[in-house]
């Protein structure tokens, strides 16, 4: 099964939309970027661990940017195939079936972002 989303490109074009809105509502843009920065602040739980709960929770609330994002970051981190598939285990036991299909989008992402993770013949 393939993903119909294109996640590289698709985090590229949020990331454009986003920067009219740091133009045009700096405060909010300024807000939630510390918000973020604070969140993955190193701390009792490492960036990868802190990754792999934001791509469960956009899987589980079927965010595609969310799982774009987070995919990338993941990669960037040298998070393996199993430490994804595993993460997504959990967001769909909590999710459901709407959080499988997602956990299946993000397994595409995952392969888009780290494609050297991908098993010959998968």
């Amino acid at each position: 099964m393939s993903s119909s989303v294109n996640y590289k490109a698709l985090t590229r074009e949020i990331s454009s939309n986003v920067s009219q809105l740091r133009t045009s509502q700096p405060e909010v843009m300024q807000g939630f970027n510390a918000l973020g920065k604070a969140a993955l602040a190193p701390g009792a739980i490492d960036a990868k661990t802190k990754e792999l709960i934001a791509l469960g929770i956009g899987v589980a609330a079927r965010c595609d940017g969310c799982i774009g994002f987070h995919t990338q970051a993941l990669a960037r981190l040298g998070a393996t195939r199993a430490e994804v598939h595993e993460a997504l285990a959990i967001a769909v036991y909590m999710g459901g079936g709407p959080a499988l299909m997602y956990a299946a989008n993000a397994v595409a992402a995952f392969d888009e972002c780290a494609p050297e993770q991908v098993p010959a013949g998968a």
